[in-house]
């Protein structure tokens, strides 16, 4: 087995990524995660401080203190930082004028006027059911209310881009849906081949499962869905499908159920490949599943951290430190799809899910997820149209024991509308109702408008059952429905 090993340079370069981020200071939590995190495909990985046996790491104090001198000598601490930039400015010579930069050459740009520089231009919404929608630099972005599915604000939300690890979505909802169905149970053994092995190496995200060992389907689902690893992944693709290939059949049929009309995936980690696209709104929908259909595994989408092998990691989604009505789901990055982002939030009873595709930096992810989900909050709010169990509307039967039917709601609806605006219902019957109708059968729908924009539509269905009529009252009936042609 090859010799396991954890790169030197990651401490600095979590450093000057972090403090190039924003103009302000790092918040607490944000210093205690640097402190301990590694710079991996799209995140930080948290490395425990006791020696990681199991993964055959043998760590000298002398490496220690090399690993702490080099971070220290790239990155200095802000307070030496602004003592060196103090003492620059005091010992000036008052005799020697100050040094010309060399006609021709000009100094390097800082690595934050990089970041600045890669940004994209603002992107305004194409789509928006209320006023002063944001304009994101991003390549594509949606605001989508979680109990109607509705679109509240959203641009180019079907174009398919590169989804990086957004991707893992889809492998942990075929987990989490195998777990509910009893096709995988929570202490099934999982192997590790060559293939689904991360060889050391920081340029992916890893759980680091040792090869040829095992472990159990939830600590792999825990891997995907916190640590974001691609070992997990293949592990896992490999386990439920016998290949990636076969899993990422497996994925794409499941996308084609969820309507993700623009979405085709490769593999299941969300590595680049040309083929391998999805779209903001394809995601949000997956998203909106995932929140819907796994209520029991939700939760994980929620944990900071996660502990495995002697390595604890620490989830990658930056809101979960900083605004407690956020809960999951999963972040990404390459360096084809950029940062990316989907994240849900339920404040007063009002869930909303997010999606931010490609933008320049983790930081600019984690601030225009806390824009639209900001505007989302304050322009929004619940209501609802139609009572439970208030009757709508009487549809008419034909060749029944009753003439007609009490039409109702299938189900309690509520809608996200814009604030102070009013909502209108109509209604819309199937045509041509006959006998016998079944008590819960869809006769219609009712559709809502505010502000002469859809905002969401329910079923309708039989509050009671409807006996077709017996021969002789069915001939005289069909007698009566000729003539009254």
């Amino acid at each position: 087995m090859p010799q396991t090993f954890l790169p030197c340079e990651w401490l600095a370069t979590y450093w000057r990524n972090t403090l190039s981020m924003s103009d302000c200071q790092p918040s607490p939590v944000d210093l205690k995660q640097a402190s301990t995190s590694s710079s991996f495909l799209h995140g930080s990985a948290t490395i425990s401080a006791h020696p990681i046996k199991a993964m055959h790491i043998k760590t000298s104090s002398l490496l220690s203190v090399l690993l702490v001198a080099a971070a220290g000598a790239l990155v200095p601490s802000s307070a030496t930082f602004a003592a060196k930039q103090a003492a620059g400015k005091n010992t000036v010579s008052k005799t020697a004028a100050p040094k010309k930069a060399v006609s021709g050459k000009k100094a390097a740009p800082s690595k934050k006027v990089a970041v600045a520089a890669n940004a994209l231009p603002p992107l305004a919404a194409q789509v928006a059911l209320a006023d002063n929608a944001p304009a994101l630099p991003a390549k594509a972005w949606l605001l989508m209310d979680y109990d109607s599915g509705q679109v509240l604000a959203s641009a180019n939300a079907d174009e398919a881009l590169p989804p990086a690890s957004l991707t893992k979505m889809m492998t942990s909802y075929l987990v989490e849906q195998a777990l509910r169905t009893g096709k995988l149970k929570p202490t099934d053994l999982v192997t590790v081949s060559e293939n689904a092995w991360c060889r050391g190496t920081s340029a992916e995200s890893c759980m680091y499962l040792p090869l040829n060992s095992q472990a159990t389907v939830m600590d792999i689902l825990r891997g995907i869905i916190v640590q974001s690893g691609n070992d997990a992944s293949k592990a896992i693709a490999e386990h439920m499908a016998g290949s990636e290939a076969g899993f990422a059949k497996l994925m794409n049929a499941e996308a084609q159920r969820l309507g993700m009309t623009k979405t085709t995936f490769v593999n299941s980690t969300g590595l680049p490949d040309p083929a391998h696209k999805s779209s903001a709104h394809d995601l949000a929908l997956l998203a909106r599943a995932i929140i819907r259909d796994g209520a029991e595994y939700y939760p994980i989408y929620a944990e900071r951290e996660f502990k495995y092998n002697g390595i604890k990691q620490g989830n990658r989604n930056a809101l979960l430190y900083t605004d407690p009505t956020v809960d999951g789901l999963k972040t990404g990055h390459t360096s084809e799809a950029g940062f990316c982002l989907v994240t849900s939030a339920k404040r007063n009873e009002m869930r909303l899910i997010s999606v931010i595709l490609n933008t320049h930096s983790a930081q600019a992810r984690a601030d225009q997820t806390r824009e639209l989900l900001g505007w989302g909050y304050s322009q929004f709010e619940k209501a609802t149209p139609i009572q439970p169990n208030a009757v709508v509307a009487t549809a008419k039967v034909g060749f029944g024991k009753a003439d007609t039917v009490a039409a109702v709601l299938g189900a309690p609806w509520m809608l996200t509308v814009p604030r102070g605006q009013q909502v209108q219902t109509t209604v819309e019957l199937k045509p041509g109702l006959e006998a016998p109708v079944a008590k819960g059968t869809v006769i219609g729908k009712v559709v809502a408008t505010s502000n002469g924009k859809p905002v969401g539509e329910t079923p309708l269905v039989a509050q009671a059952e409807v006996e077709r009529s017996g021969w002789l009252l069915l001939g005289w009936q069909k007698v009566a429905h000729l003539f009254g042609k």
